[in-house]
């Protein structure tokens, strides 16, 4: 149904009008995509006048104080993902597949921030993150194979932010049904190019995300099209133009 190599080339075709566009987007969204790494460095060092003898409730105060720092670090962590990363992702998934079809358009990054979007889609990405870390529950296996079933989830929600949060995941997992061995290969394809990114100080990584998410778009829109060919959904559901016929 789809090939491998068939989407890289026409992700290569893509870039190769619209790298630089790709790649800030690809930046943001690797930024506010939870990447914990060097993102948060604190240091606690005691004043030396609490090492005098005595003070013997000072473990106990240091201890209540990163407890309260850390807790803070991860709610904010947590809000600055969910309410600004979920819209944002989103945005760069739209603004990916539009750009396949032609439209290379950087305000399709700022897609979910409107009143009739924005909490549709904070809802939507919600869910699927909630049933994603049910299932890392149970086993690693059964939350990788569920991260590849919902995986269309952003782009489902950039055709149609108001699909309902529900039927986005519940479409996601039946566009993916048959296509999660493919899809990992897909990802494998990729791992070579990283590891070459990784020998400038993984910097080089960086240059490779736009080529990696130009790519997903296409296999989104060959899903896509499938979908819609199999009846698991309409062009209205997408909120899309049904195409006229010859």
């Amino acid at each position: 149904m789809w090939d491998r190599k068939v989407l890289k080339a026409r992700a290569k075709d893509v870039l190769r009008l619209s790298y630089w566009k790709a790649f800030l987007v690809s930046l943001i969204v690797a930024f506010v995509g939870g990447s914990s790494s060097g993102s948060f460095n604190f240091n606690f060092n005691r004043p030396s006048s609490f090492h005098s003898p005595g003070n013997e409730d000072f473990p106990l105060v240091a201890l209540i104080i990163i407890i309260i720092v850390a807790a803070v670090v991860i709610l904010f962590a947590l809000g600055f993902r969910i309410l600004l990363g979920f819209p944002l992702e989103v945005g760069a998934r739209r603004y990916f597949s539009q750009a396949a079809q032609n439209d290379v358009n950087m305000n399709n990054l700022g897609f979910a921030f409107t009143k009739a979007r924005y909490l549709d889609i904070i809802k939507a990405m919600l869910w699927r993150a909630f049933l994603t870390f049910l299932w890392f529950l149970l086993l690693i296996i059964p939350g990788i194979v569920k991260t590849y079933a919902y995986s269309l989830v952003p782009y489902i929600l950039g055709d149609n932010p108001n699909i309902g949060y529900k039927r986005a995941v519940e479409l996601s997992k039946n566009m993916t049904a048959g296509q999660k061995i493919d899809m990992f290969v897909l990802d494998l394809s990729f791992i070579g190019w990283y590891l070459l990114g990784t020998l400038a100080l993984f910097v080089g990584t960086l240059f490779v995300l736009p080529y990696d998410n130009a790519t997903k778009a296409e296999l989104y829109l060959a899903l896509r099209q499938n979908a819609l060919e199999q009846g698991m959904c309409s062009y209205e559901e997408l909120g899309m133009d049904r195409p006229i016929s010859a």
